[in-house]
């Protein structure tokens, strides 16, 4: 951040990982630094590190370091092509690595050498621990505000509610109520919401990311990314609207299905 080396996150299409990007973005545009994100076109249980994306696009973007929010754990072999083109790589990840990554900063409870006790986080949770420590670095405050999309990732990755899982989320249901984010506020508007709670978390995220659409596609999860950085509420209720003519137009169609089925 202080040298101005560009930065990209790196990040899946699912939700926990579009709001694991948007945060990481947020706090590091806060600070003023040199930052893009790039999420890849498909969903996948496994690593999402793309050698071609690493080779064609992230090094064409003059990337310095890429941070990884939610993958990476288990890619060897990309890291090493990071490396060999003069990029600086950190992997924050929830996933059991099957090997260890050498010389590589790597940020994931599950390692095998990793004491912390709370072993169920999700790629948002661990996301939030990497930002909070960025902020209190730079004598940041009120970071605790980030915890609306904390809690939106949460519920979408069907992590187990319990621990600091729970906790979070019970703290992010607080703010989303009255949150600062563009986004979330546009949610809230057109959605009507006004009292907050899981079964509404869950419904946001459902509007946000429907699971019987291939929304997780690319350009559908970087118009998410959009919708919760942009500094533009005009173009924060664009977003939602588009997102509810989607939903809308799923449903009918999982109707129609239903019905010839």
């Amino acid at each position: 951040v202080n040298e101005r080396e560009k930065i990209v996150v790196y990040g899946s299409c699912d939700l926990d990982g579009v709001t694991s990007v948007s945060l990481l973005m947020l706090i590091l545009k806060y600070l003023n630094a040199d930052v893009e994100y790039y999420i890849p076109d498909v969903i996948d249980d496994g690593d999402i590190f793309n050698t071609n994306v690493i080779k064609n696009h992230i090094k064409l973007l003059g990337a310095q370091l890429i941070i990884t929010v939610g993958c990476g754990i288990n890619s060897l072999y990309e890291v090493e092509i990071c490396k060999s083109l003069g990029m600086d790589v950190i992997i924050t990840d929830y996933h059991k690595p099957e090997k260890s990554l050498p010389n590589t900063i790597v940020v994931n409870p599950n390692q095998e050498d990793c004491s912390y006790p709370f072993k169920e986080l999700r790629a948002v949770g661990i996301t939030y621990k990497l930002a909070y420590v960025i902020a209190e670095h730079y004598h940041v405050q009120s970071i605790e505000k980030y915890l609306d999309l904390v809690a939106i990732g949460i519920v979408a990755s069907n992590a187990p509610l319990v621990g600091e899982n729970l906790l979070m989320l019970q703290k992010g249901i607080s703010y989303l109520a009255n949150s600062n984010n563009y986004g979330v506020k546009a949610i809230n508007k057109l959605n009507n919401i006004i009292n907050i709670d899981y079964e509404v978390v869950a419904k946001i995220s459902a509007i946000i990311m429907p699971k019987v659409n291939a929304i997780g596609r690319m350009d559908d999860a970087r118009i998410v990314v959009e919708l919760f950085t942009t500094t533009d509420f005009h173009r924060a209720e664009q977003i939602v609207k588009y997102m509810k003519n989607i939903w809308k137009c799923n449903e009918n169609k999982l109707k129609v299905k239903e019905h010839n089925a």
